[in-house]
């Protein structure tokens, strides 16, 4: 395990510093697309830097995570507000009040069945919602549980982390829920993503650890080299490879397919690196809390 010099880290201003970019994703105009979630606006930044924003009413709805959709729009949590909200690469934006009063809505991601699949955090559920607006709600069979991310695994499953649970869901396309318990104590699970290797990946942000789950249950965990970094999202690339922020430690990860793990500090001291992605320029993007989009050219 080593940590390497990254001359190629170039950090984009997309926001005042409260503003609070926080969930990132390319979208299918080549351009990334995040939130802001004190500000209440989702922005999009295109590779060579130009940005622009739109606002999300009310501004209180706390835009979480976005992703893209199978309609060509972008899609994402309002964890406050508790809506789902879909947004036009024109910037037209439409909300999607849940049927459940507080839900929290928080982790999204497209599912195999062309609908969008969300984590409700605060009521303990998972939702789907269509491209129209339909929404279904799906109970968790442990309360409590706080699920986060969620992302389509290989096995048109559904999987989430349960960030309160110590554990790992899956759901099928019907609501069945099954549960994997994590080995470490208090490793409070956040961002999850598919590997190119069949397996699903995530971070534990209270062990400071990266997990590995393959469909049938089996789990592997690398510990980092600062057990403290609070590792907060993941995203895979299409080499084997995947990249993680660390919070708390400002730095960007990546661990291989055989766990090897690489850290790149990032320029800016105490950027507060949340959301990640692959853009479309093949590098790795991330929203950084107190206003700006790091991009990493991988070597």
């Amino acid at each position: 395990m080593s940590r390497r010099p990254t001359p190629s880290i170039a950090e984009f201003p997309v926001s005042g510093g409260d503003a609070g970019p926080y969930g990132i994703t390319g979208g299918p105009d080549g351009a990334l697309w995040f939130t802001m979630v004190h500000d209440g606006r989702i922005g999009r930044l295109t590779p060579d830097g130009d940005v622009t924003s739109y606002q999300v009413e009310p501004a209180s709805g706390g835009p979480s995570i976005i992703t893209a959709g199978p309609d060509g729009a972008l899609w994402f949590t309002e964890f406050r507000g508790h809506r789902i909200g879909r947004i036009t690469t024109a910037g037209d934006i439409t909300s999607f009040p849940l049927p459940t009063p507080d839900a929290g809505p928080f982790g999204i991601t497209t599912g195999p069945d062309a609908a969008l699949w969300f984590t409700q955090a605060n009521s303990g559920g998972i939702g789907r919602i269509t491209p129209e607006g339909d929404v279904t709600e799906f109970p968790l069979p442990l309360t409590g549980a706080f699920p986060s991310a969620v992302v389509a695994g290989p096995d048109d499953r559904l999987w989430f982390t349960m960030n309160q649970a110590n554990a790992i869901g899956a759901i099928a396309l019907d609501g069945q829920v099954t549960v994997h318990p994590l080995p470490s104590p208090d490793s409070a699970p956040v961002g999850i993503t598919a590997g190119a290797d069949g397996a699903l990946w995530f971070v534990e942000i209270g062990a400071g650890r990266i997990g590995r789950i393959t469909p049938d249950g089996k789990i592997d965990e690398f510990a980092l080299p600062d057990r403290a970094s609070r590792p907060h999202a993941i995203a895979a690339d299409d080499e084997g490879n995947c990249w993680f922020t660390e919070w708390g430690a400002n730095r960007i990860g990546r661990i291989t397919s055989d766990g090897r793990i690489d850290e790149h500090d990032l320029p800016t001291p105490s950027s507060e690196p949340h959301g990640i992605t692959l853009g479309p320029d093949g590098a790795v993007w991330t929203a950084l809390e107190t206003g700006a989009v790091a991009r990493l050219a991988p070597r």
